[in-house]
């Protein structure tokens, strides 16, 4: 289909640049490269082209792509946080280890969200045995594996020769800068939103001591090209566009999967190149059209570095939209898949950079071990035509029949991945996730194409824009450099076809290898990376003298270092990892100069540590009041704080007080009055001495209290009263004024066996047995007559036969006794003998009678009872 379109129509602007891309790209065999071409004279009149557009079949418009990454089954611990002061600090370490549980290994891992993750045991349909018998699709490549290893941007630097990145705060020269990205600008294409990208970047950010990305805006309306990228700092934009290749302020729709997507491209793509401005091109869906929008929108933004995690199977439409993947300086790159072999666009494409993966092994030192991820993608295309890059002459390229999918490679393996942190819709706390797929060695091969661009930029080198023609032309056909640049991977499989196995050379596993970074960015920039010497970061410690102190060097470098000092005080050391100790720190301010060796380079870098020690304070003895009683045992513990032990004196101390070695003040006896006893704590180490005065107040004893009830009793009927005595210690007790035969003993009961008649004030004293103090209560006995008492029984008889009955009496107290009966029937008789009375009637007569029986004793006492008497008849 043929249009005309005036060069003032902003359809036609759009549509413009990437047909003019492709009439550029199609000049023949003998076109200049146009990553080295001279810059074009710019046009005064308006111009009208005819030009050919694209059309892509509706069914293949619609076809949905997915992302391509994997997540170890299980939810991370959180990064130590080691690098968050010193980016590097982790660079020589261990991958950090984590058990995956046992039914989790079987767990399917492409793209596997925490979401999914957390619900382990609701998603029974995504456990599956792995399948066996070199089959493509290795869906839980954790099967038979029970430990993810981890990385971290340091652990990931270090082993694919990356530079150190710089302590923070260093002032960086341009050639530094460069090496970070300044400059250059990355564009992530994604489908659907991510609230959180830039959340989840500072987060990213801060775990690992990366430099912060300043969020910048986009307008919707903006003039593109955009202004160059910054060349001191990170930006992130995000921006949302359209299948028209415009920006619009709607979002995207929230998808977890490519939520997840969007993180690692982000943050590991800053982790490579972390001072270049990335933005993030959210596609509304992941339609081919959509996303070739976003990739055209990409290319009306400027130059820059394409980064494209995603895929769809291949198919007799991809030349068609090739000319999206031709922009002037951009440079495309696209994950070549996550299901074993086969090929996938847009990594088909011979204009984008297909990126692979590998399984990484590396121990923080030596070389890092890789073999091809059973999951990469990657094999000969069925439909796209055998690019001029890829000859006989690259070593291992073989079948040239059509394009070799993949041209490099990166760490993919999730069971070996790297760290990315993930937030899920509406949360504001990160989940940590080992990432891997080959979405995750994109955006790293995007960020060292971005550095190899900033290198150039300073030689006034025009961008890489196609690295193919570099990548197989000039490096991999030069077999030193090829072996410098590349690590060829020569391991593993993907499948069971036959170009399914890694091997020497070109293979569709890998491509040309995984990069050995400096001596690849030296190809690629032309320009040699001098080794970089050790940052020692500087620092101040603090201490305490006589405790013993320990502490870490802060230092990076892409090398296993060696440790020394100057100026150190005497007794401190540096051991071969960098810890520093010092058994007994003496007080003072010292600046110790650490130096740390590359063990390789050979270069030294030094930093300024700052160490202060602070002298020991005294003891200090806290003041106190402390109260007793005379006479009472007295016991307290003296509060001391001290940095180490001490020992204890008393000063102004009263006799038979003392100190214990822990610090226990006991005083047996005390005795009444108040005293300031000073307490002296020494230090066993130092020998400093603190004071402090205990105030002890000892109250005077007081006597016994006695208390006693009065008494009352009768003569000659034994009596006894206990006194109640309440006393700090035992008492011992006496009488006063007591009458004959009373007495009192040891427990205060006073007792009398026969008291005489009378009132009787009888004084109880009580004797404290320690302090001899007497308290003493009187008791008042009253002793009283009873009076005569009359006690007989009932008496019954029958009429004409003899009856009697006794009367019994007694008078206590009484030395005489009268008695009168009344009421006696006729013929009754009475006798006494002693104080019983006998009744006798010889002849009783039937009938009831009551003797009434009164007696009264010398002391005016009475009394009386009425005896009744009954005779029955015969």
């Amino acid at each position: 289909m043929k249009k005309s379109i005036p060069l003032h129509s902003r359809h036609g602007r759009l549509l413009l640049g990437a047909a003019a891309a492709i009439l550029l790209g199609a000049c023949g065999p003998g076109q200049e490269n146009p990553a080295s071409a001279p810059p074009a004279a710019i046009a005064t009149a308006a111009t009208q082209f005819s030009v050919e557009v694209p059309v892509i079949p509706a069914a293949v418009g619609t076809l949905v792509a997915q992302p391509m990454f994997h997540a170890a089954p299980a939810l991370l611990d959180a990064p130590d946080g080691r690098d968050s002061s010193n980016s590097s600090s982790s660079a020589h370490w261990r991958p950090h280890l984590q058990n995956v549980p046992g039914a989790m290994t079987e767990m399917r891992t492409r793209r596997l969200t925490p979401q999914k993750i957390a619900a382990a045991e609701q998603m029974a349909q995504d456990i599956a045995p792995l399948q066996t018998g070199g089959t493509a699709d290795t869906a839980a490549p954790m099967a038979g594996s029970s430990v993810v290893a981890t990385y971290s941007p340091a652990q990931i630097r270090a082993a694919y020769d990356l530079p150190a990145l710089p302590a923070a705060g260093t002032a960086l020269t341009p050639a530094q800068a460069a090496l970070l990205g300044a400059g250059q600008t990355i564009y992530i294409v994604d489908a659907m939103h991510n609230p959180n990208a830039a959340a989840e970047l500072a987060i990213f950010n801060q775990k690992f001591g990366l430099p912060g990305c300043t969020t910048k805006a986009i307008a919707t309306n903006a003039a593109l090209p955009l202004p160059p990228a910054p060349a001191s700092g990170c930006e992130l934009s995000i921006v949302y566009s359209t299948p028209s290749n415009a920006m619009t302020a709607t979002a995207p729709a929230y998808n977890s999967g490519w939520a997840m997507e969007i993180a690692l491209d982000v943050q590991w793509a800053h982790a490579t190149a972390p001072l270049a401005r990335i933005v993030l091109i959210e596609a509304p869906d992941a339609s081919i059209n959509s996303l070739l929008g976003a990739v055209r929108l990409a290319n009306l933004m400027g130059p820059g570095v394409v980064s494209m995690s995603f895929g769809a199977a291949e198919g007799n439409w991809t030349a068609s939209v090739d000319s999206a993947f031709t922009g002037k300086n951009m440079s495309y790159l696209a994950a070549t898949g996550d299901s074993g072999s086969g090929v996938s666009w847009p990594s088909v494409s011979p204009n984008v950079l297909a990126v692979g993966g590998t399984t990484l092994s590396y121990s923080g030192s030596g070389v890092r071990s890789e073999a091809a991820w059973s999951g990469t993608g990657g094999g000969i295309s069925a439909y796209t035509a055998l690019p001029s890059y890829q000859t006989v002459n690259v070593p291992g390229l073989t079948n040239l029949l059509r394009r070799n999918v993949a041209d490099v490679a990166f760490n993919a393996d999730p069971a070996t991945g790297q760290y990315t942190a993930v937030m899920a819709q509406g949360s504001s706390t990160a989940s940590w996730l080992s990432i891997g797929g080959t979405s995750l060695s994109t955006p790293q091969w995007a960020g060292l194409v971005a550095i190899a661009n900033a290198s150039r930029a300073l030689q006034a080198k025009t961008a890489l824009g196609l690295p193919h023609n570099i990548l197989y032309g000039q490096i991999a056909t030069v077999p030193g450099t090829f072996a410098s640049s590349f690590a060829d991977i020569t391991r593993g499989s993907n499948g069971t076809c036959s170009v399914c196995t890694a091997k020497v050379g070109y293979d569709p596993l890998g491509g040309l290898g995984t990069p050995n970074v400096k001596s690849l960015l030296a190809s690629l920039s032309g320009t040699q990376i001098a080794p970089a010497a050790p940052v020692v970061a500087p620092a101040s410690i603090s201490g305490a003298a006589g405790k013993p102190l320990s502490f870490t060097v802060s230092a990076s470098a892409a090398n296993p270092l060696s440790y020394s000092m100057l100026g150190a005080p005497a007794g401190m050391g540096i051991a071969a990892t960098g810890v520093v100790s010092w058994a007994a720190p003496v007080a003072g301010t010292y600046a110790v100069t650490m130096l740390a060796k590359d063990s390789v380079s050979g270069l030294s870098g030094q930093g300024v540590y700052t160490i202060a020690i602070a002298p020991v304070a005294p003891p200090v003895v806290a003041a106190g009041a402390i109260t007793g009683k005379a006479g009472t045992a007295l016991a307290f513990n003296v509060s001391v704080s001290a940095a180490n032990p001490v020992s204890y004196a008393l000063g102004d101390a009263p006799a038979g007080m003392a100190i214990s070695s822990a610090g226990l003040v006991s005083w047996a006896a005390p005795v009444a009055g108040t005293y300031a006893v000073t307490v002296t704590a020494t230090d066993s180490k130092t020998g400093l001495s603190g004071k402090g005065v205990y105030t002890v107040a000892i109250a005077a004893p007081l006597p016994p209290v006695v208390t006693v009830a009065g008494v009352s009793g009768k003569p000659g009927v034994a009596l006894s009263f206990t006194a109640t005595t309440v006393a700090p210690n035992p008492v011992t007790y006496s009488l006063a004024g007591a009458p004959s035969g009373m007495s009192v003993n040891a427990a205060g009961v006073v007792s009398w066996a026969s008291p005489v008649l009378g009132s009787y004030s009888v004084t109880v004293i009580a004797r404290d047995s320690k302090t001899g103090l007497t308290g003493q209560a009187v008791a008042t006995v009253k002793i009283a007559a009873a009076g005569p008492t009359i006690s007989a029984a009932a008496m019954t008889g029958v009429a004409g036969k003899a009856m009697s009955g006794s009367i019994v009496l007694t008078a206590p107290g009484a030395n005489a006794l009268w008695i009168s009966i009344i009421g006696a029937p006729l013929g009754m008789q009475f006798s006494m003998s002693g104080m019983t009375i006998t009744a006798n009637w010889p002849q009783p007569v039937a009938g009831s009678y009551a003797l009434k029986v009164v007696a009264l004793d010398n002391n005016g006492l009475t009394a009386q009872l009425s005896v009744p008497i009954t005779v029955t008849a015969r």
